[in-house]
């Protein structure tokens, strides 16, 4: 008969490390909860940190060992987390500069594919509403973002997805005009 739980299948040298990480489950969480401030974050973070024990841990041989250098691996994963925090803020701030300096050009507003208007109901509505006031009405992402109720990060992962969905749409109903810009669409509107 196989044994359950979590040491299931695992080999004995291993057993003691999983015990002894997990009587320490709820310490771990705390200490990394303290320092990203979500509990959801400092649970992934955590599973994160523990799967890499199971694959790489198999060196360690007694349980009070394996929680000091699991303690070592999770500040490793929380500097690297706050690592992409921070970069993900520098590029959200430089798109939302970008989006800020740039001049809108009235000829080339008014030159946008007819399509794109029979085209954006067709995204879900939280893309399409992503689009048109970023894309269409030039506001700025974080602000849109504060007001749906997401992240800048969140709602510049949707507008990502929302401009992929309309470009594939777009090919699938302009063709070749399309892969040109629609600045001199020749499509017929569906109306």
């Amino acid at each position: 008969m196989e044994a359950e739980g979590p040491n299931a299948g695992l080999p004995p040298d291993r057993e003691d490390v999983v015990a002894a990480l997990l009587a320490h489950q709820r310490r771990f969480l705390a200490f990394v909860e303290r320092r990203v401030g979500s509990r959801a974050v400092a649970e992934d973070l955590f599973q994160t940190a523990f799967a890499r024990t199971l694959e790489k841990g198999g060196a360690l041989k007694d349980g009070e060992g394996a929680v000091a250098w699991f303690y070592r691996l999770l500040r490793n994963a929380l500097v690297d987390h706050h690592r992409r925090q921070v970069a993900e803020g520098r590029a959200l701030e430089v798109e939302a500069r970008d989006a800020d300096s740039a001049t809108e050009d009235p000829e080339l507003k008014g030159a946008v594919c007819a399509c794109l208007a029979d085209l954006l109901p067709t995204l879900k509505p939280e893309y399409a509403q992503l689009v048109r006031e970023v894309d269409l009405e030039g506001r700025a992402v974080p602000d849109v973002a504060r007001e749906v109720g997401i992240t800048p990060n969140n709602a510049g992962v949707r507008l990502h997805r929302a401009r992929l969905a309309l470009k594939r749409s777009l090919e699938r109903g302009c063709g070749a005009c399309a892969a040109h810009g629609c600045l001199d669409c020749s499509c017929k509107p569906r109306r």
